[in-house]
């Protein structure tokens, strides 16, 4: 007898789909994947994942209403598969009636340009992380730590939630610090995986899209798969697409993609192999994800370069350093280049100068990065707070990684409070104002035009004839007599300006803007001695509604 369920569209059903207690081990000699037809004809084959004895769960989130049917088929260690017996279901679609932006507008995807991102619906998407790798693991502890610092994120305007399944960074195997409340995600050897470890990991990736930020689920450091082995990690992959392909979430295939263990003592041999292993996992998740969610990879440095064939991917992820602002720099050539390179991917800062790691990466860093690298092109930016990342505990902190570096003790309960959090999210929040998706970068527009050699210069990008938006790091004094300067001004539209405080979110009006013959604009001296958003917009430049 089937069973009728009736579900939102883009919300996650689910369902037994197999009971057997012949096999024992279900998770090693079965595979299991769900059939759905929908009454156009249209066909998804959707991996169930095992969860746990003899049972077998599927999820699935229909894209559009309507009818959809589904058959289990059960697959032995060789490959021959069978229909299961009583294992249809029956789902009727109907429309999402919440305001829960994932759910209202859909996953996401890469926008008709390829530089930025949107949801399914077409709406615009910025992509502003944080970044909580071992934010599944119970130093944050379920469900009042996890919920506070969801909360805290939402309220400050982030969008995505940089995540890791359970194989984690900066640890050996199977260390304490890589538990949550039901063990590791593995047995030990690799024997099968642990559902009750994703049981309790549900809770926090379901709770982070009922909040409406986009889980980026990391499958694990890079460094496990030479420990794993290929077709261990196949397995791996296909259960986080069975727990959480169904959900609007966006695949990262590993950390540090590249990088051997810290300790290896075959250094090239192994990045050799994650090089190419990466990308045979990588076909790997398109071909098993139903769904054809974004996929990326974090990088060592640049997300293209850690796997033999970028076609895999559809974003672009740079980690450009922890250095404060000697860092800046590189991420502003990064970003340019990865700007210009071909095909187009949009291009997003993955991870750079946690707030709070070592010196220099305080607010001010934060901003300065933030500006210069939209500025330059970018397609998003993923913050990250020293404290966070590692989930430190006042009364137990995170420790030495393997190679002996102890990254910080700060807590993170003291490090979400960090104010670079706060401004990044301002700054996001005042992007969206306007067309920020149809921004080109136009250092032409600006004297001095900042770049990578000169990140205290100026930075510009907008649309002509609408908006510019130039960021300054070092104040204009008023003995400096060459000047700053606006250039390129249309003449034929009627600008007004006025300074942003990138601290607070004030404004400081400038009133009508007046070039010269030139087109050139002296700008005026900033409210204080600090760095600027300096806005020229004409007359309905900014958006009627943003998307929330």
């Amino acid at each position: 007898m089937s069973q009728r369920i009736t579900v939102e569209t883009n919300t996650a059903a689910e369902w037994v789909c197999h009971r057997e207690s012949a096999c024992p081990d279900p998770f090693n000699d079965r595979k299991v994947d769900v059939l759905i037809r929908r009454s156009d004809g249209r066909v998804w084959r959707v991996p169930a994942y095992w969860s746990g004895g003899h049972e077998w769960r599927v999820r699935f989130s229909p894209p559009q209403p309507g009818l959809y049917a589904a058959q289990t088929e059960v697959s032995d260690g060789g490959g021959a598969c069978r229909l299961a017996e009583h294992a249809e279901a029956e789902l009727e679609a109907v429309p999402y009636e919440g305001d829960n932006p994932l759910l209202r507008h859909g996953p996401l995807g890469v926008a008709p340009s390829g530089r930025t991102l949107q949801y399914a619906d077409g709406s615009p998407f910025y992509w502003l992380g944080d970044t909580w790798w071992m934010g599944l693991c119970n130093r944050l502890r379920w469900p009042e730590e996890f919920q506070l610092l969801t909360s805290d994120r939402v309220q400050k305007g982030f969008t995505v939630i940089q995540i890791v399944a359970g194989l984690y960074p900066d640890v050996p195997e199977f260390d304490w610090r890589g538990e949550n409340e039901a063990g590791f995600c593995w047995e030990r050897q690799y024997a099968r995986i642990n559902p009750a470890y994703f049981d309790m990991a549900d809770l926090r990736i379901q709770w982070l899209v009922r909040s409406g930020l986009v889980p980026c689920i990391v499958g694990c450091w890079g460094y496990y798969l030479p420990r794993m082995g290929i077709e261990k990690m196949k397995k791996h992959w296909r259960y986080l697409i069975a727990r959480w392909g169904a959900y609007p979430v966006v695949w990262c295939l590993a950390g540090e993609a590249a990088m051997p263990y810290y300790l290896s003592s075959s250094r090239e041999e192994d990045a050799c192999f994650q090089r190419r292993g990466w990308t045979e996992l990588g076909r790997y998740v398109r071909q098993t994800d139903p769904y054809c969610r974004l996929v990326a990879i974090h990088p060592t440095e640049i997300g293209r370069d850690q796997v033999d064939d970028d076609a895999i991917l559809d974003i672009d992820m740079l980690q450009t350093g922890h250095g404060g602002f000697d860092s800046v720099p590189n991420t502003v050539q990064k970003v340019c280049e990865e700007r210009a390179r071909k095909p187009v991917r949009p291009v997003i800062v993955a991870e750079v100068n946690y707030e709070g790691i070592i010196h220099g990466t305080q607010a001010e860093t934060q901003r300065l990065t933030f500006w210069t690298a939209f500025l330059s092109g970018a397609g998003g930016f993923t913050y990250g707070a020293n404290g966070i990342w590692q989930m430190n505990r006042r009364e137990k902190p995170f420790g030495p990684s393997p190679h002996g570096g102890n990254w910080g003790t700060t807590p993170w309960d003291e490090a979400f409070r960090l104010p670079g959090s706060t401004q990044v999210g301002l700054a996001r929040r005042f992007i969206e104002r306007y067309r920020w998706w149809e921004f080109q970068p136009r250092q032409d527009w600006v004297e001095p035009a900042g770049n990578a050699a000169d990140v205290k210069a100026l930075f510009a990008a907008g649309i002509p004839r609408q908006v510019r938006i130039l960021y300054s790091f070092n104040p204009i004094f008023p003995w400096t007599s060459s000047g700053w300067f606006v250039t390129g001004i249309e003449r034929d539209a009627a600008y007004t300006a006025f300074y942003w405080d990138p601290r607070s979110g004030g404004i400081h009006n400038l009133g009508r803007v007046s070039s010269d013959e030139k087109g050139r604009w002296r700008i005026p001296v900033q409210p204080a001695f600090d760095d600027w958003v300096l806005v020229l917009e004409t007359e309905g430049a900014t958006r009627k509604s943003a998307i929330s």
